[in-house]
């Protein structure tokens, strides 16, 4: 079953606004080349808000993908999503980042995608460096394991192919304080989470990954 990617609701941007913030805080494969980042302080306020843990917020660069800020939302219970967009094509590559592991024996077994749009079945698994490569024939992915945490690149094999994901992963990395700014949503009002309605009232406070009758 696949982890469940929560998006914050953010208010519309204007394009020229969204591009000139990507292009500001992601330029360079995701170095900075100009202004300045909010406080940390304010930055750990906002990753609170959006219930992100600031460590788990990665950003990655493909030359002609831009992120789009519309898609950033929480992975699981504290992990972080966001989806990269070829300009004129519309072509994805979603990047999640969330606590787990993963080996030869895992590997086959966990299902491909990030967020609700994984797929279940049959995976190969193959060690590309110190990535794993899994291809489940509709989807493809590059699986990093860093420190507790699996950073996963995915995309469909039928539009993007596999050196593009492999340069996306190798570009993926922890988000500068500048990078943070531009892709953490604002804090809402008086600083309250967003409410999570797959969290349940009872239990260990597991996300709900149901998807109920007909789902």
């Amino acid at each position: 079953m696949t982890t469940a990617v929560r998006r914050v609701p953010l208010p519309p941007l204007p394009l020229m606004a969204v591009t000139a913030l990507v292009s500001v805080a992601l330029a360079a494969c995701g170095s900075v080349t100009a202004g300045s980042a909010a406080p940390r302080s304010e930055l750990e306020a906002r990753a609170r808000s959006a219930q992100v843990a600031i460590e788990n917020v990665y950003v990655t660069a493909v030359p002609g993908y831009d992120l789009a800020v519309q898609s950033v939302g929480v992975l699981g219970a504290d992990g972080f999503s966001a989806t990269y967009v070829k300009k004129g094509t519309g072509e994805q590559i979603r990047l999640g980042v969330d606590r787990g592991t993963m080996d030869a024996a895992s590997c086959p077994r966990t299902p491909l995608g990030v967020g609700n749009g994984g797929t279940e079945g049959a995976v190969e698994c193959v060690k590309d460096g110190k990535r794993w490569y899994r291809d489940g024939g509709t989807q493809h992915e590059y699986a990093t394991e860093v420190d507790g945490r699996l950073i996963r690149v995915n995309a469909d094999t039928g539009t993007v192919d596999r050196a593009t994901l492999r340069t996306a992963a190798e570009a993926a990395h922890p988000a500068s304080d500048m990078e943070l700014d531009a892709v953490l949503p604002a804090e809402r009002d008086g600083g309250q989470p967003v409410e999570r309605g797959d969290l349940p009232k009872t239990g260990d406070g597991a996300p709900d990954n149901g998807v109920g009758a007909g789902g």
